[in-house]
């Protein structure tokens, strides 16, 4: 039975990534509200009922995305929090310890950024084809 060694870290590289991620949610979250003014500007152009089920489906999709962003947003500060405090409690030679990696974290991130990517390519399509 094998056991896979997590990979291990300075605190300056977690810090990093924290303050990526979180820029890459804050942009997401000012992208969000463009693309839903988009998808508003079609509905007030276009009531047919076809129209107005698809436009249903991106609303509904974008709500969730401001869920999903929130949701890693508090899980990043959470962890940053986490580091923050053991930094506190045990400031001697923090920069030279090394720390477990946030590959969980990493993961929902790229998971998030390619279904989101997905999303604004599927609703790019969909804009194209009522404008």
């Amino acid at each position: 039975m094998t056991t896979t060694k997590e990979s291990r870290v300075h605190i300056a590289d977690l810090h990093s990534d924290h303050k990526l991620w979180l820029n890459a949610l804050e942009f997401y979250k000012q992208e969000v509200g463009l693309l839903e003014n988009r998808i508003a500007d079609i509905a007030q152009r276009n009531t047919a009922q076809e129209v107005m089920a698809e436009l249903e489906h991106f609303q509904n999709q974008y709500i969730r995305q401001k869920e999903v962003i929130d949701t890693l947003r508090n899980k990043i500060n959470h962890h940053h929090d986490d580091l923050e405090r053991e930094y506190k409690e045990r400031p001697v030679a923090i920069e030279h310890r090394l720390f477990n990696d946030h590959t969980a974290m990493r993961d929902e991130m790229d998971t998030f950024e390619k279904l989101y990517r997905e999303l604004k390519e599927e609703l790019f399509r969909w804009l194209a084809k009522w404008m």
